[in-house]
Order: structure tokens, then sequence, then C-alpha cells
């Protein structure tokens, strides 16, 4: 049966905290339990769980968390919100809140490690997020979140596609990515301006490293040029990697002017390879 009750926490932790959403947070908080039991059945949860949550808000989540795994890490940015997520984590021996920029969090030394990030992340970094905790989290195979539209659209789009970029790239080179359902906006306070959606991210490989992670992101910096054009424009490149990115495309099959959204996430690898990894290396990532 559903009920009212953890909305009706949610908005009178509003009240007794005085607590006003952080609009440059990108903060909507999650106040409706209509979509725990989706996130729960997506999120695969399991009793011996370890669970990385990023952006705890009131604690709707996070309660929800706390009750279904061995150990929930809760991560929150504003401190502000410390006393709710305190009360919510209250009853549960299991939950370890962090006060602390995801972003800037080092995700590695969260001890129990996390398998799965389960989150109903902020606009602004959720990308972000979810690339570092895959990158960080060598460990966990599952994440599940509610992103805007557009976040969720980059990291399940297809080459070729409008929204083909080097998120795409680099979220499909370690998972298999996703869109579940779109989230109601009624299930946020404030209700968003945007549309929100539920992704799931499945991993089936390593995080590509360093030297793979700048061609992606070079490759992409500059979207109306050509591949090894783009390239060429990168601090650090090598006075040869426009020609070698070139014949490198041709080798795996692909034009040699061809631009990076015509590549197949699972081509990068070997477009790495054939490009030459030692010329790579000099690359900054942005």
């Amino acid at each position: 049966m559903v009920t009212d009750e953890p909305r009706q926490a949610s908005l009178r932790r509003l009240r007794s905290y005085g607590i006003r959403p952080n609009r440059e947070l990108g903060q909507n908080f999650l106040i409706d339990d209509n979509i725990l039991g989706v996130i729960d059945r997506a999120a695969e949860l399991d009793g011996d769980d370890v669970v990385l949550e990023v952006g705890g808000g009131l604690g709707v989540l996070s309660e929800y968390l706390a009750a279904r795994v061995a150990h929930l890490h809760v991560v929150e940015v504003d401190r502000s919100l410390e006393p709710p997520l305190a009360e919510a984590l209250a009853p549960f021996g299991n939950a370890t809140l962090h006060l602390a920029d995801a972003v800037a969090l080092d995700l590695a030394a969260l001890d129990p490690p996390p398998a799965k990030v389960v989150a109903n992340l902020p606009y602004g970094v959720a990308a972000t997020v979810l690339l570092k905790s895959i990158a960080e989290l060598p460990d966990a195979h599952l994440w599940v979140a509610m992103v805007q539209r557009e976040v969720g659209e980059r990291l399940a789009a297809a080459p070729g596609s409008k929204a083909y970029g080097a998120t795409s790239v680099l979220a499909q080179l370690a998972c298999e990515v996703r869109v579940l359902r779109r989230i109601p906006r009624t299930v946020f306070h404030p209700e968003p301006n945007v549309e929100s959606v539920l992704v799931q991210l499945r991993r089936r490989g390593p995080a590509p490293p360093p030297e793979l992670t700048a061609l992606v992101q070079g490759a992409f910096a500059h979207r109306r040029k050509a591949l090894a054009g783009s390239l060429a424009l990168i601090p650090g490149a090598a006075d040869d990697l426009r020609e070698a990115a070139r014949a490198a495309l041709t080798a795996i099959g692909q034009p040699a002017d061809a631009r990076a959204e015509r590549i197949p996430a699972a081509d990068w690898p070997r477009l790495a390879d054939e490009i030459g990894r030692e010329r790579l290396t000099g690359l900054r990532p942005r």
C-alpha cells in the first residue's frame, strides 16, 4: 500500500530544519516513495550489498536503502542537510554520512568499498560523478541513478546521434547503459523545470585508462572538426598526431577524415592502439 509518510517526513524536515533548496547546488529533493520500489528492483538490492548514495538530500532514499543493505555510504555536499540526514539515518548502525563534495572525495578510500551506486544525482554533476565512480570503484558493478533526461540520453546515446559524445563513450567502454524510465516531476521538491529519467549502468569492463580517456575527450573537443584535426589542437599533442590518427582511422575501417561522433565505443581502444598509446600519454584530459 502506498502511503504519504515519506512525503510528509520530507516536508516536515524541510519545515522543522528551516531548509530551502539550493538552486546553485541543483537541489530537487526526493519526497515521494512511489519511485523507491522501482529503484529497489533496478538496483537489485540485496542484504549483503554495500551501497554508495550521492546526494542524500532529506534522507528519503537514504533511509530506504539503509534498511535493506549491509552498509550504506551517504555523500552530501550541503552541510545544512546534516541534521535531517542524521535524523533519517539515526535508526541504522550500518550507515556512514560523509559531508563532502563527491566530485573531490576519494571514493576509493570508502570502507567498506561500495559494490553499487544508487542516487538522485544533482543535475550539474551527474555525469561527472558517474564516470568518477566507475573509475574509482573498480569493485562496483551496478549503478542506478535519477538524472536529467539529457544526461541519461548522452550516457546511452548511439554513434552518429546528436547526443553521442565523450560521456557516451567513456560510460559505454566500461558499462552497458540503459535508460529505464521517465521520472515524474512530482516526486521532487521543488518540482524541476527539466525532465528526469532513471538510468542503469551495469559494468562489463574496467574504466578506460588515462591515455584512452584523453583520446576520447580530445577527439570530441571540437565536434565540427575531423577527429584527427581535433586531436592536433590538444595541448601536449605530438607533432605527428594528426597523421597518426588519420592512418589509425583507416586501419580500423573508418575514413581518414571521420569525426569522433562516428566511432562506436567498442572501437576506441583499437583506435588508441593504432595511433600508438605512447603518443597519447602527453595529452591532458579535460
